[in-house]
């Protein structure tokens, strides 16, 4: 359908364009029967102002960018749930985007939202992302920047994280409090800060409870998938059969290692406990149910959208805002894979 003008609403109606623009905002020196007119005719044409122009003037977009790095993840879906639920009670849309966990689709992404003029992007990185100059480009456009869960500590922007070394070590420690002696850790990936911050939390309960630390322990992820899990709790069973725990990166890792212990007929808690983290859906469902750290995501969405609308309210005042760190709590929620 061809876009109705205020211009062809002027036309009809013999009037202005001024006057109809005035008009269709109540403005008090057009009379109620001019309005009257001018709103009954833009109605039966479905008239829709030029959001473009209406952009420009008021140099809003009333459009936010999200890029996360996997949308199908419950974590991640709550969160995008908190940001559109409160972003449309606020006026604005949002524009969701997948990384994949590439850092090259990241930047291509990071491109498009600039483009777009969005009003402020919310993030969390990609496993693979290393190089931060995309993100500095951002900043440097003077849009609003908050990174939210996997982020990096060297870009100077707003963030929303939980204390991942804390909880990796309550994760941890509940393993040991279960009765485990030693305990493997699957990591995930080696460039995220979540990644080596659960890592140093768990090194750092072996340490507490005078636990030795050992390398061949520890069990890195590239994708943090079912299989990987699956796989690393194969080669743990072969390779180090008096393992007694096993702290997964995520619940996805934890479900796979859960499997595969189930089909070799490996008892779980009695000869192998077992805690991922993040407290996915699946791990409630399964058998034996997975204990695992709680990772708030609906309220980091919230508070990731709170804090770049304040950031967006500052510049639109052309104040200066400054940069906040939210650090949201976890706790450890005991199911049937450890012993309570």
């Amino acid at each position: 359908m061809k876009e109705v003008t205020l211009k062809e609403i002027a036309l009809e109606l013999g009037i202005s364009i001024t006057t109809v623009s005035k008009a269709l905002k109540n403005y008090t020196d057009v009379s109620p029967k001019t309005k009257a007119a001018v709103l009954k005719l833009a109605e039966e044409l479905n008239y829709k102002p030029n959001s473009f122009a209406v952009n420009l003037r008021t140099k809003e977009s009333k459009t936010i960018g999200l890029i996360i790095p996997e949308i199908v993840h419950h974590f991640f879906s709550n969160i995008v749930n908190a940001i559109i639920e409160k972003a449309e009670k606020k006026g604005y849309l949002v524009i969701i985007l997948q990384s994949n966990e590439s850092e090259e689709l990241e930047k291509k992404q990071i491109d498009l939202l600039i483009s777009k003029r969005v009003d402020g992007i919310l993030m969390s990185l990609s496993n693979n992302t290393k190089n931060l100059d995309h993100l500095r480009k951002v900043i440097e456009h003077d849009i609003p920047l908050v990174l939210f869960d996997k982020i990096s500590k060297l870009l100077d922007c707003s963030k929303v994280v939980i204390d991942d070394r804390s909880a990796g070590y309550d994760a941890t420690e509940h393993l040991i409090k279960s009765g485990c002696k030693k305990i493997a850790h699957i990591r995930g990936p080696l460039n995220p800060q979540n990644s080596i911050d659960r890592f140093l939390g768990y090194k750092k309960a072996l340490k507490d409870y005078n636990l030795p630390f050992d390398n061949s322990l520890i069990f890195t992820c590239e994708k943090v998938s079912f299989e990987e899990g699956y796989n690393f709790a194969k080669k743990i069973y072969t390779e180090h059969k008096d393992v007694d725990g096993i702290f997964a990166i995520t619940d996805l890792v934890g479900i796979g290692v859960v499997a595969y212990f189930n089909e070799v007929g490996i008892k779980i808690p009695e000869q192998i406990a077992i805690i991922g983290f993040s407290n996915w859906f699946m791990s409630s469902v399964i058998s034996p149910s997975l204990s695992t750290i709680d990772q708030p995501g609906f309220e980091m969405g919230k508070s990731a959208l709170k804090l770049l609308l304040k950031e967006i309210k500052a510049h639109k005042k052309g104040k200066e805002f400054k940069f906040k760190t939210i650090v949201l709590p976890t706790h450890v929620i005991k199911r049937n894979s450890t012993f309570n």
